[in-house]
């Protein structure tokens, strides 16, 4: 499974998990099973610790995108945003900020309207100039 593959279906999993009150781990047997949907462990544990870290990532986006508050941006949007953020502040190491965004931008260009590229595209970029200038946040 490519890194676009798993990122997707973290995606699609944190999407559903917008939706429904089951665990990450409830609803990846619930797709293993009735959709034959792949999970490995490495995808199931990037939901969960997304999942996890919403308070503190919900509080970045709501920063960077003050005329929307978290609630009422549309759920493909904010999973975009949920998963590009977490993967810019916790696997930085591993996944550059850029490859981040980019995937972001692409599965909203996927599953969104042409309209919500630009909104995505704008707050993870003032978000990661905010890195780049802490002081001119």
């Amino acid at each position: 499974m490519t890194r676009h593959e798993k990122r997707e279906a973290e995606f699609l999993l944190l999407f559903e998990k917008t939706f429904r009150n089951e665990s990450v781990s409830e609803l990846v047997t619930m797709h293993e099973r009735d959709y034959e949907y792949e999970c490995d462990e490495e995808i199931e544990k990037t939901a969960s610790e997304v999942v996890e870290k919403l308070p503190e990532i919900d509080k970045i986006i709501e920063k960077f995108s003050p005329k929307r508050k978290v609630q009422r941006i549309p759920r493909v949007n904010l999973t975009a945003l949920r998963l590009a953020i977490f993967e810019i502040l916790y696997r930085g190491d591993v996944i550059p900020t850029n490859a981040a965004v980019n995937e972001a931008v692409g599965l909203v260009k996927a599953y969104a309207q042409d309209s919500d590229v630009k909104f995505v595209n704008g707050v993870l970029g003032a978000f990661t100039r905010s890195l780049k200038n802490p002081e001119n946040e």
